[in-house]
């Protein structure tokens, strides 16, 4: 896990994969504190039976953040995503083990996590860098996704790795710092689950980890997995539209153009991606947003040239047009990331 500092664009959305023991993790969760009509009510708006659901290994992405934020609105507690994580085992990580189980160390894990969104799930980008012998991963909000909901996110994330990490590595683990881009509010359980500092009003999601943690060998018994996965995690129509988006980057056809390329009609394509909980217009924002992040963060190009190159007409239309992306305009972007990267270069 020692590498510079390098831009994931990991982000799932829609109808893209996402493991299942995500979603499993959150249905047992209210199970154990909320009444079983609850559940039923979930999984009917989500189109799933407790049966499908525990014999698969994957689902869709929208499925789970739909599960998060009704946990969330049901419980009233902006820490429950961290709590439900914390039940985690290894044992639920069904379609993951075999993966873990080739690995020696703990930052072995964390590289693998990282680098197979489609394996993993991911609902950000990230930022990773290492400096002064710690991980730094900073969640970009590359999707506009409202504060309350990236938040329970981003808990879910982080305490769920933890939780994966004692039981790996029989020994307790402790992030050093978590900063969260929100007003102040009490985060005791956060606090003492993972051992940080928890700072409130930062300009990020981040949180940071010793490398000393990532070291740490392996204990686990793995045992060799049998399950075979019930969904195809490579069919999706969303990754199939951004595929197209980026291929014709920086002009990139509008909706109608688009269903031609399809072979439906406009209003057809907007069904489908309604069906996945998202628009054209988002996926179009999200392709924008990540290839003007990638340029500013990995490329020497003023904020005025990359604007060129992403076919903006005027410089403020971009201006304007990456603070509605990810809520910092571009120069102010590049002042706090860019200097992460090149502090972890030198």
């Amino acid at each position: 896990m020692h590498q510079i500092c390098s831009y994931k664009a990991n982000m799932r959305v829609g109808d893209q994969s996402y493991p299942a023991y995500e979603l499993k993790n959150i249905i047992n969760y209210l199970l154990n504190h909320f009444a079983e009509q609850h559940v039923e009510q979930l999984l009917q708006d989500i189109g799933l039976d407790i049966t499908a659901l525990n014999s698969s290994e994957f689902v869709y992405v929208w499925q789970v953040d739909y599960a998060m934020m009704f946990m969330r609105r049901l419980s009233q507690d902006p820490e429950v995503a961290a709590k439900a994580a914390s039940c985690y085992k290894v044992a639920d990580l069904d379609v993951l083990q075999p993966y873990l189980a080739k690995f020696n160390t703990l930052g072995d894990c964390l590289a693998f996590a990282i680098a197979h969104p489609e394996l993993v799930g991911s609902f950000s980008d990230t930022l990773i860098r290492n400096d002064s012998g710690h991980l730094h991963v900073r969640w970009l909000n590359t999707n506009k996704v409202e504060l309350e909901r990236y938040s329970c996110q981003f808990q879910h994330s982080i305490c769920s790795l933890l939780a994966f990490a004692k039981e790996l590595t029989s020994k307790p683990i402790q992030l050093s710092h978590i900063a969260l881009a929100e007003p102040c509010r009490d985060a005791n359980f956060l606090a003492t689950k993972t051992g940080a500092q928890v700072e409130f009003d930062s300009e990020f999601f981040e949180w940071s980890i010793s490398h000393d943690y990532l070291e740490l060998p392996l204990t686990y018994p793995f045992e060799r997995q049998k399950s075979q996965s019930t969904c195809d995690i490579e069919s999706s129509y969303i990754s199939e539209l951004l595929t197209i988006l980026r291929q014709h980057a920086p002009e990139l056809p509008c909706m109608d153009a688009m269903a031609e390329l399809q072979n439906i009609s406009a209003r057809t394509l907007r069904r489908r991606l309604a069906a996945a909980n998202t628009s054209y217009q988002k996926l179009v924002d999200q392709v924008r947003c990540q290839m003007a992040i990638d340029l500013i963060l990995t490329s020497d190009y003023s904020i005025e040239a990359i604007s060129d190159l992403m076919g903006f007409g005027e410089v403020s239309h971009f201006r304007q047009s990456f603070k509605h992306w990810i809520g910092h305009p571009p120069g102010h972007f590049h002042r706090l990331n860019r200097p992460l990267v090149a502090e972890s270069s030198s």
